[in-house]
């Protein structure tokens, strides 16, 4: 079977800083059979053009103007139930010691945890199309480094990564937004009315708060990283 999973990150500039406080770096995906692109991104855009919607409608977009197109965003992810799935591991960003663990090298530790992000949901025998947001890096071949890592791991799948422009692609940025919704309640942040009436409806469609969940959490699974092991 064919899938695509749509990754986007926050916070990843915390990385290699000793932040003041509860700090969080999140890196998430938006898993998708491959068959449904198509009937996803027409029905966006149909959201769009209800809502006058245009450009970029990433989590720093959400206003009261746009209030309504988020929320009506965020129910039509849930009503996909398992067939569209989002999965975000979430790091605090000054338990990452980059000297001891990664070779000093902050990107490193960012590309390893995506790794994390992908792998153990990657099951045998499929096709898995990752598409990531373009960014600089200042080793250039980072992306082609992560998806040899990912097709050695999982040797039964094809594993493809690609990057490309958020700003272009919808269900980029619609990972965006949930990824922005769970940064927005680790960090307990209260500080846009319009955040937190998307953040409401998130929990409302999921019959609870956001919170860490267990691995056989299938739509919307959040993995809380502990540095020091336990369970």
């Amino acid at each position: 079977m064919d899938f695509e999973v749509y990754c986007d990150e926050s916070g990843q500039e915390l990385f290699g800083t000793r932040p003041t406080g509860e700090h969080y770096v999140l890196i998430g995906g938006l898993w998708i059979r491959a068959e449904n692109r198509k009937a996803y991104k027409d029905h966006i855009e149909q959201l769009r053009h209800k809502y006058k919607v245009g450009g970029e409608f990433k989590w720093k977009r959400v206003s009261p103007s746009r209030l309504n197109f988020f929320l009506e965003l965020v129910r039509f992810f849930f009503d996909q139930r398992d067939e569209m799935r989002f999965r975000v591991v979430v790091l605090r960003a000054d338990e990452m010691d980059a000297v001891r663990f990664h070779e000093s090298d902050n990107e490193l530790i960012f590309y390893k945890f995506y790794y994390q992000a992908l792998h153990h949901w990657i099951l045998d025998f499929n096709r898995y199309r990752v598409f990531v947001d373009t960014k600089t890096n200042r080793v250039h071949n980072r992306i082609q480094i992560l998806e040899k890592c990912l097709r050695s791991a999982n040797i039964s799948s094809i594993v493809e990564v690609q990057a490309l422009p958020s700003h272009e692609v919808d269900l980029l940025q619609l990972v965006d937004v949930l990824i922005g919704a769970v940064s927005y309640k680790f960090h307990r942040r209260d500080t846009s009315a319009a955040k937190m009436s998307v953040l409401a409806e998130i929990e409302r469609c999921l019959g609870k708060e956001i919170v860490p969940t267990w691995r056989s959490e299938n739509k919307f699974n959040v993995f809380l990283f502990k540095s020091g092991g336990g369970w």
